[in-house]
């Protein structure tokens, strides 16, 4: 990953220096799968595997004690359970998502997140939503502006119709650039909205089937 931790050539010295502090024992050894949900980088994986495994044995034996190892993170418990040590890390499975979209269906989503309706506009044909004009509507359309923007968490990058939001049974767009407390999506053609009515940005009973599908709400990429 190069991220954090330390480098294997870097285990002997670490090792020396925890055995000589009486201040600290070593409860737990890990590091991180780079690309565990991907078949294509196998080999990689098992390279990083042994390295793992040469210095967790190269500290163990520095140490002389044992301590806990774990290394399998949420693509590697579904699809190389022979990685598996004394622990795995469950990550960005606990939300419902299996990185490798295998095995998808074998989990339930958790994570909901919901909003509000602040207005809606009736807007003209040729008229332009949002900043810098980014979205033109081609058509008379109704606008619905939504409480969430990307000081919430919602990125810029869902502007533009790269996003949806789910109101009424149905997916809206987006419509120009996501602002900074506000998003404005086209619900033309939804019947019933009215504003204070909620709005899904995120619901287990729809996103990730729509993202498999590339149909939800955030791109996959």
């Amino acid at each position: 990953m190069n991220r954090l931790g330390f480098a294997g050539e870097e285990i002997e010295l670490l090792g020396d220096y925890l055995r000589k502090t009486s201040c600290m024992k070593v409860q737990t050894v890990f590091s991180h799968l780079a690309a565990s949900e991907d078949a294509g980088e196998d080999k990689f994986t098992f390279e990083q595997f042994d390295r793992y495994s040469r210095a967790a044995s190269q500290l163990k034996e520095k140490l002389q004690y044992l301590f806990i190892n774990h290394l399998a993170n949420s693509g590697a418990i579904f699809r190389l359970p022979q990685l598996q040590l004394d622990m795995v890390r469950l990550g960005i499975g606990l939300y419902g998502v299996d990185s490798s979209n295998t095995r998808q269906a074998e989990l339930q989503p958790v994570a909901t997140l919901k909003s509000t309706i602040a207005q809606l506009k009736h807007v003209k044909a040729g008229e332009s939503v949002s900043y810098n004009r980014k979205g033109v509507v081609k058509k008379d359309s109704i606008i619905a502006t939504v409480r969430i923007g990307y000081a919430d968490g919602f990125s810029r990058r869902l502007g533009n119709g790269n996003g949806k939001m789910w109101i009424k049974g149905q997916l809206a767009p987006v419509i120009g650039t996501v602002c900074m407390d506000m998003t404005m999506i086209d619900i033309t053609g939804i019947d019933g909205i009215r504003e204070g009515d909620e709005v899904v940005i995120l619901e287990k009973n729809y996103l990730f089937s729509c993202w498999l599908s590339g149909q939800g709400p955030f791109p996959m990429k």
